[in-house]
């Protein structure tokens, strides 16, 4: 037998694990550990090693909000601009020091495939509003609240248009950066959009919505990057609500008020006590504060701060009230004009095909033919 034969096998070193939050090599074996870790011991190693990297005092950006709920769990919400590369900074390095338990971003399932592109496709798809997309938001949202919808990513569109920089890029770091703290959890705390839309057109007179769409329809000031960076301040943009609440106090309501109740509603469901595995049930059960990062834009801010330890019921901000009498007749009107548009449309262009038909050579020979062979009576 060989020499090499006699010879115990080497034992193999452990794989590292490079952890959030620095360039920090951790063993998954720790020495002098036993080599099979039961899942609880596993959790618990992770959870300790988490639980060292959150800063007791974390150095956080201007633009976060710290608050406290009452079983002690504390929940910093990030204020961001969502055109903005100081506030993807900000959500960075907020999850990098505190290492959250749960991330809760102001998006819903409806807008969530914003998650997953990339830059350039969602510069993309924001520019191109085609008729596919129109297509789609009525289908899922109505006739009125489908072309409201359209008229809002038009500004959207102009925004990125005049930036370069497609919206929601905070978010997209929120996620990424979730993904690297253990045992984080990634939780969509707005409420859904087609709610959101179908209340705020109800919410509104004919008058007004005819109002707002043709301010929306003919938005062309040019937007630069410090105009959103100024956002970032609290005075300036309770400036910009005031002006906006005079001018359709309703839409306010729906828009911005509500949700942040919904908001603040999703915060306070991801703020509760985190309960720690046991090796048994004869185990006592341990719970700990959680640590909550939540990423909503700065006009929310104030009122999740105004919410935050009130009684909250979401259940009537969740229903669609049944349209008035002014809205049914106002979508039957604008059905009626679509049609009537679309009949002209279609009569025009018959009569005119017909007389670039007739006014061909061939036309015109095949007519003289005719009249010959039938003569007039």
């Amino acid at each position: 037998m060989d020499e090499q034969e006699d010879q115990p096998p080497r034992e193999a070193d452990p794989e590292p694990v490079v952890t959030s939050g620095g360039s920090e090599v951790v063993p998954r074996v720790l020495p002098g550990e036993p080599q099979n870790l039961s899942d609880v011991d596993a959790f618990k190693l992770l959870l300790e090693m988490k639980l060292k990297r959150r800063r007791a005092r974390p150095s956080l950006p201007r633009t976060v909000t710290e608050l406290v709920a009452e079983d002690g769990s504390r929940v910093y919400v990030v204020g961001t601009a969502h055109f903005s590369d100081d506030s993807k900074k900000d959500v960075v390095k907020t999850i990098r020091e505190v290492q959250p338990d749960v991330v809760v971003v102001e998006l819903c399932q409806y807008r969530v495939s914003m998650l997953k592109m990339d830059e350039r496709t969602l510069l993309r798809e924001a520019k191109e509003l085609s008729l596919e997309k129109l297509q789609q938001a009525v289908r899922q949202n109505g006739v009125m609240s489908g072309l409201m919808q359209m008229l809002l990513l038009k500004v959207s569109a102009h925004i990125t248009e005049q930036l370069g920089m497609a919206p929601g890029g905070e978010f997209r770091e929120a996620f990424k950066e979730a993904s690297k703290v253990p045992f984080c959890k990634f939780h969509l705390g707005d409420r859904p959009i087609p709610v959101t839309f179908k209340r705020a057109i109800a919410a509104l007179s004919f008058w007004q919505k005819v109002k707002l769409a043709w301010g929306l329809c003919f938005l062309s000031d040019p937007i630069s990057k410090d105009d959103v960076e100024r956002c970032k301040q609290k005075d300036l943009l309770e400036q910009m609500m005031a002006e906006m609440i005079g001018e359709f106090p309703d839409l306010h309501r729906t828009i911005v008020s509500e949700r942040d109740v919904y908001l603040t509603y999703m915060l306070r469901q991801a703020a509760r006590r985190l309960e720690l595995p046991r090796a048994s049930d004869a185990e006592p059960r341990k719970c700990v504060p959680s640590v909550v990062v939540g990423v909503v834009g700065m006009g929310h801010v104030p009122g999740i701060e105004k919410n935050w330890t009130t009684d909250l019921n979401i259940q009537e901000i969740m229903t669609v009230p049944p349209p008035s009498v002014s809205g049914r007749v106002s979508r039957l009107a604008l059905k009626a004009a679509f049609l009537g548009l679309l009949g002209y449309g279609l009569y025009w262009m018959g009569r005119r095909a017909t007389s670039l038909v007739l006014s061909l050579p061939a036309a015109q020979y095949c007519l003289q033919k005719a009249s010959e062979v039938w003569p007039h009576k």
